[in-house]
């Protein structure tokens, strides 16, 4: 599967050009947690998501690791549902919308995949329609989702692999590594 073989890459070059935010990152947490997640919210995590999260426990105790543009770290299954639940809060009146149209508020079909500490969000949008699986970002502030970022995961984890490998930019970021060996993305 893709996204296995693109988090590889991520974490290999986090290894040799990062390594304290390869550090943050703990062993993946399991099939009871994902099936928590699924029981706490009624939601499908899709296959590459599942697959991801073989590999991918997110970090401890929410430690930053901005692994994903501009400043996001994976969360792990149970971390996604604690989100998921604080976010229940900004469920919008109006839910009648497909996969990736714009919404105000945080829509319940959305699970959470990744923080920025200020309340924003990666989430996966599993609304219904042809966009199903593609990768919004919630901003808190904004109350709101306006476009898509990604189709899906395995692009998401594919376009940062690539972006890092060649130390290139990804949309409005370009991938920076300080003196300690934390990963960070200037923003234009």
């Amino acid at each position: 599967m893709g996204v296995l073989r693109h988090w590889a890459r991520i974490a290999a070059w986090l290894e040799d050009h990062a390594p304290a935010t390869a550090r943050a990152f703990v062993p993946p947490e399991g099939e009871a947690a994902v099936e928590a997640l699924v029981a706490g919210t009624g939601l499908e995590p899709p296959a590459e998501l599942r697959a991801w999260w073989s590999v991918c426990g997110g970090t401890a105790d929410l430690a930053y690791a901005e692994v994903l543009p501009p400043f996001y770290t994976p969360l792990g299954p149970s971390d996604a549902l604690r989100s998921w639940r604080l976010k229940q809060r900004f469920w919008p009146a109006e839910r009648d919308t497909g996969a990736g149209e714009p919404t105000v508020g945080f829509h319940p079909r959305w699970l959470p995949i990744a923080f920025d500490g200020c309340g924003d969000a990666l989430a996966l949008d599993l609304r219904p329609g042809a966009r199903c699986g593609c990768v919004v970002e919630w901003d808190r502030e904004a109350g709101g989702m306006v476009a898509p970022e990604w189709a899906g995961l395995e692009e998401m984890l594919d376009r940062i692999a690539t972006a890092l490998e060649r130390r290139g930019r990804l949309g409005h970021c370009e991938p920076l590594v300080d003196s300690a060996g934390r990963l960070g993305w200037r923003t234009d």
